[in-house]
C-alpha cells in the first residue's frame, strides 16, 4: 500500500512539474494519436480538443487525472492529426459525433463520466452536454463566447470562399523566441481551410444557444491574456449558463489554450479539486 501511495504521489508530480516542451519532444511517436487510460475509482473523463490541434495538447492533464484514479479518453477529431486539407470538408456535427461516440463507451464502463474541453472542444461539451442530462460535469477551458475581430474575420473569410482560396491563415510563432517553444503552437496545423473555419463559427454560435439549458456542474477558465477569444468570454458564458454549481477562474501568463503549455500546478490541481466537489 506504502509503495502505491508513492507511485501515485510521484506520477502526479511528474504531470505536474514536467516541463512540457521536454515532454513534448519526448513524446513524439503519439502526437497525433488518440489516447485512453483506464481508472480505477468508476469514474471516467472525457478530453476533447481544439480545432486543427490534436489530443496530445490534453496529454499532461490526462496522465494527472490517470494518477488520480480516473478513465480518461481523448480521441481525435475527424480531418485533425493528418494534414489541414482534410478539414475542408468536415462538418462540426461530425466531431460531435466523434465525442458522442466516445461519451456513450465510457458511460458502459463507467457509473460517472465528466468532460473537460478546450477552445473549440469546450464548444462541443456545451452541445453534448446540453443532449445527455447524465453528464456529471464540465470543465471549459478557453471557451469561445465570441472571437477577437469576429465581424471583420468572417466578411475576409466569405471573400476567400468566394475567390476560391481553400486555405489561409499561414500561422507564425509568437515574436519572442521562448514561444518558439511552446506546445501549442508545434502539434496545431500551419494553415487552415476557410472552410473549416465557417463551420468553426456555427458550432461556437450553437453553443452559445445551448448555455441556458445547461445544469451539470460547470468549471470555466481563461487566460486574461487570450488573444484569439474576446476577454469577456468567461463572463458571458459563467452569467448565461444555467447550472446551479458553477466557478470561474482566470489564468495567469498563459496562451489561448493554455492547457499543454502551462506550467502552473494550480491549474491542475484546481480542476482536481472541483471535481472532487462534485463527487460530494
Amino acid at each position: 500500500m506504502v509503495n502505491r501511495i508513492k507511485k501515485l504521489i510521484n506520477g502526479t508530480r511528474n504531470a505536474i512539474f514536467t516541463n512540457p516542451y521536454e515532454l513534448y519532444k519526448k513524446d513524439k511517436k503519439i502526437l497525433d494519436q488518440p489516447f485512453y487510460f483506464k481508472g480505477d475509482n468508476q469514474k471516467a473523463i472525457l478530453l476533447i480538443h481544439g480545432w486543427t490541434s490534436v489530443p496530445y495538447e490534453l496529454y499532461r492533464l490526462g496522465i494527472y487525472l490517470k494518477e488520480n484514479g480516473y478513465a480518461v479518453s481523448a480521441p481525435l477529431l475527424p480531418g485533425h492529426g493528418t494534414t489541414p486539407k482534410n478539414l475542408e470538408n468536415i462538418k462540426w456535427s461530425e466531431w460531435l459525433v466523434e465525442i458522442e461516440k466516445t461519451y456513450f463507451d465510457l458511460k458502459k464502463s463507467y457509473s460517472e463520466v465528466y468532460v473537460i474541453g478546450t477552445s473549440i472542444g469546450s464548444s462541443l461539451a456545451l452541445i453534448l452536454a446540453q443532449k445527455n442530462s447524465d453528464l456529471k460535469g464540465l470543465v471549459l477551458l478557453a471557451t469561445p463566447y465570441e472571437f477577437h475581430w469576429e465581424g471583420i474575420i468572417k466578411k475576409i473569410m466569405k471573400l476567400f470562399i468566394l475567390l476560391g482560396f481553400p486555405s489561409y491563415g499561414r500561422k507564425c510563432y509568437l515574436f519572442t523566441r521562448k514561444s518558439i517553444s511552446k506546445v501549442t503552437r508545434r502539434i496545431a496545423y500551419q494553415s487552415y481551410p476557410m472552410k473549416s473555419l465557417v463551420e468553426v463559427f456555427s458550432l461556437v454560435e450553437e453553443s452559445r444557444n445551448v448555455l441556458a439549458d445547461i445544469k451539470c456542474p460547470v468549471l470555466v477558465m481563461q487566460s486574461i491574456q487570450d488573444y484569439v477569444i474576446k476577454t469577456d468570454s468567461l463572463e458571458k458564458i459563467y452569467n448565461l449558463i444555467g447550472s446551479s454549481q458553477k466557478e470561474k477562474k482566470y489564468i495567469q501568463k498563459a496562451y489561448h489554450t493554455f492547457i499543454s503549455d502551462i506550467e502552473n500546478e494550480d491549474v491542475f490541481s484546481g480542476i482536481l479539486k472541483f471535481l472532487t466537489k462534485i463527487e460530494k
